[in-house]
């Protein structure tokens, strides 16, 4: 019975974390739970890099409802910080608060952190427990926990296709292919980047805006930085990517090595980067061998004529230890997904798949 309280407590520490996907770069998302005679006494998730972390958002929220933590059990889904950056640490207010016990998700994937928590809060008395749905957890960091131990960014990479394997229609047809929830799904990609890439192509034919739209977005998150590749450096000067109100935070590239991208992104800090198009250009990162997860949305039209296809048969070589998700309904649209990390992702890809309440897909049988 204690082991199913722990279970159902960190997964409501799961839920209140993802609400910060997006929003605490260039900290992890994190979320906190605290019980006392199993009852949830206070709650709390991170909402923004420099503000207070999930466990004292969790003993703000308990203090407001005047409960005495002494006893309590704290459920945090990320090992407690015990630094001081732009906060105080967390394992210092935590043993102020005389909790008798702390529950962790998972450990600090922070090489300079990881484990040194635990040492800390078991000095002070509190009995530990590491590891309670460790697996979902990982996944849930899994962008903050690539860049901060190989100073990469997550790729994901997002198309949209036709039911004969073609991304857009003949000249003069519209370039929608999708429906609104498909849309939806597309701009929460976006809210959880911090960059979006997409060929010159792209921009020439569609004028996207590749901002944040559709979605809630908080007035703090800064719009993904919107990287054009190109080969020769022709983006139309009448390009909303060159004229809108975001127009600093657009970045126009010679075409480089993926490799030599993602590492020039990741040193300025980029986590999270979504490719959203081309074809030639998601086909580049793919040969690449440079994509993390990828998210196939197959809408129910048949295009035919001489539109643009995607040669699936050539470029779209799922490697043997990528893992292929259940197709999910997005309206009368399907998402087909995959995990296509193959080193960095393999404990924590599992956490993606399970069937638990709350994930987004569930793997194949």
């Amino acid at each position: 019975m204690a082991e199913e309280f722990d279970i159902a407590a960190m997964r409501r520490a799961l839920a209140l974390a993802r609400r910060g996907l997006g929003l605490t770069s260039p900290n992890p998302p994190v979320g906190a739970v605290i019980t006392l005679k199993g009852r949830i006494i206070g709650t709390g998730w991170h909402r923004r890099a420099g503000e207070a972390h999930a466990e004292i958002e969790a003993i703000n929220d308990a203090r407001k409802k005047k409960r005495d933590l002494c006893g309590a059990t704290l459920y945090v889904t990320l090992e407690p910080c015990c630094t001081h950056g732009r906060t105080p640490p967390c394992t210092g207010a935590i043993v102020r608060e005389k909790f008798s016990r702390v529950v962790i998700g998972c450990l600090d994937p922070n090489p300079k952190h990881a484990g040194r928590a635990l040492p800390l809060l078991q000095g002070a008395g509190i009995s530990v427990t590491e590891g309670v749905l460790r697996e979902e957890c990982c996944w849930l960091i899994r962008a903050f926990a690539k860049h901060i131990t190989t100073g990469l960014p997550w790729v994901v990479a997002k198309l949209a296709m036709s039911l004969d394997g073609r991304i857009a229609p003949a000249p003069g047809r519209s370039r929608v292919l999708s429906g609104p929830e498909a849309h939806r799904f597309a701009h929460r990609l976006r809210l959880e980047s911090d960059a979006i890439v997409v060929g010159a192509g792209t921009v020439r034919a569609d004028d996207p805006a590749l901002t944040i739209r559709h979605v809630r977005c908080p007035a703090h998150k800064a719009q993904p930085w919107r990287i054009i590749l190109t080969r020769s450096g022709d983006i139309p000067a009448s390009a909303r990517v060159l004229r809108d109100e975001h127009r600093s935070r657009t970045m126009v590239v010679r075409s480089s090595p993926w490799p030599r991208l993602l590492k020039k992104l990741g040193a300025e800090g980029v986590q999270n980067v979504l490719i959203e198009g081309g074809g030639k250009t998601v086909a580049g990162a793919l040969e690449a061998a440079v994509v993390d997860e990828l998210h196939l949305i197959v809408c129910p039209v048949v295009l035919g004529g001489p539109a643009q296809a995607v040669a699936l048969e050539k470029w779209l070589k799922v490697p043997p230890k990528a893992r292929l998700l259940r197709p999910r309904r997005l309206g009368g649209d399907v998402l087909v997904s995959a995990v296509l990390a193959r080193d960095f992702l393999q404990v924590q890809s599992r956490a993606f798949l399970a069937k638990q309440p709350g994930s987004e897909f569930s793997e194949n049988d």
